[in-house]
């Protein structure tokens, strides 16, 4: 690995702290966005029996803003219960732009590692031939050793690059999309507790049609 590294030039050393920060990365990530911990299996479900039910109480959706990216657009959606439909609609919209954000972090960072170690790989690449040119006006064709060095420069650095870089791209592109899956599964639960809330408030009301007892006793 060492030897490598000096094969490569001066380039090698940051494409190989891009290739650790890298890694740092996609594990974070793997962990972060495990589905457990977006996407609760049955917390859609429950929070929609609590709202049939009007079991929501403020300690009950605090609890549920601190469960999970899910929890927290749900516990959104019940804050704002009692707005038209429209205005739930676009709270819910902003908070699972914010939602999105957070479970976008470093993602960008992780694309540009993919778009950059190439670019350092073709710089080493370019170092490594004029390395090889200037060796043979000073000292000829005759030295292939010294041909190999500035030869074994350039292909090293690109090799290097392009094996941070691949990997790079194809866990930036993984994680994307694992992330608008996530927000459009949110949003559907997020909705599906708004028509339990639409169904459950005529309940809490009265039937459709029939006046409240107090105001049919003051019409007596």
């Amino acid at each position: 690995m060492l030897e490598l590294l000096m094969a490569g030039g001066w380039v090698m050393w940051p494409i190989l702290l891009l290739s650790l920060v890298a890694m740092a990365i996609v594990l974070e990530r793997f962990w972060t966005l495990r589905s457990v911990a977006v996407l609760p299996p049955g917390l859609g479900w429950e929070v929609c029996q609590w709202a049939a039910k009007g079991r929501l109480d403020p300690a009950h959706i605090e609890a549920l803003r601190d469960n999970s990216a899910l929890g927290a657009l749900l516990a959104a959606t019940l804050d704002v219960r009692h707005w038209p439909r429209d205005q739930i609609k676009e709270r819910v919209e902003d908070v699972g732009r914010h939602l999105s954000h957070r479970m976008e972090r470093f993602l960008n960072s992780l694309g540009t590692i993919a778009a950059v170690s190439p670019l350092l790989g073709l710089l080493g690449t370019v170092f490594g031939m004029i390395r090889m040119f200037m060796s043979m006006m000073e000292h000829g064709v005759g030295d292939p050793n010294r041909l190999a060095g500035g030869i074994g420069e350039a292909l090293v650095s690109t090799a290097a690059g392009l094996s941070v870089a691949i990997p790079a791209l194809i866990f930036y592109r993984y994680f994307r999309g694992r992330v608008a899956e996530y927000v459009i599964e949110m949003e559907k639960q997020a909705i599906a507790l708004l028509d339990t809330l639409e169904h459950a408030a005529p309940a809490e009301n009265g039937r459709p049609g029939e006046r409240p007892a107090g105001e049919a006793r003051g019409s007596e």
